[in-house]
């Protein structure tokens, strides 16, 4: 199994990777969410776990790790190895699509839910520019901590200008 963090190849019935410690899941191709091993069917969105998911047009975010960038998971391996936990500062912001509810009732489900993708994708961009960490995608919305993984002196600016 394909570590999702550290792209390390783990042996099928690892449940944590080797290399980083992270937790190795199989997730559904098309709703991200964690199935069990030799499921035939997602259990939240009934996918067909057998079929190959139509390609998308745009990468899909999955999981945190899949949309966090190299060069940051990098960092945040490498900063990890302090022997001491110490306390920090965590800047937290919520961001979502205003009107979202009225936009609802106009569209398809279908179309909504390529609208919701495509700016949570726009989102999530911005957010890695400024080394946020996305915690949670939350329906239209995303929860964003600025200071962990990776603490930085000016985060709370960090986020506001994220924010803007």
């Amino acid at each position: 199994m394909l570590c999702p963090r550290c792209q390390h190849e783990n042996e099928a019935d690892a449940v944590f990777c080797e290399e980083c410690g992270a937790k190795l899941e199989l997730l559904c191709p098309r709703c991200g969410q964690p199935v069990k091993p030799g499921a035939k069917f997602c259990k939240t969105c009934g996918f067909n776990l057998a079929e190959r998911p139509s390609p998308a047009p745009e990468r899909r975010f999955t999981s945190p790790q899949s949309y966090t960038p190299n060069h940051l998971a990098e960092k945040t391996l490498t900063s990890q190895s302090a022997p001491e936990a110490e306390r920090r500062q965590l800047t937290v912001m919520f961001c979502d699509l205003v009107g979202s509810t009225a936009l609802s009732e106009r569209l398809d489900p279908e179309e909504l839910r390529e609208v919701v993708q495509s700016y949570q994708e726009v989102c999530a961009k911005v957010i890695q520019r400024s080394e946020g960490h996305i915690a949670q995608y939350l329906g239209d919305g995303l929860l964003v901590y600025f200071g962990y993984h990776l603490a930085h002196e000016d985060d709370a600016q960090r986020a506001v200008r994220t924010g803007l």
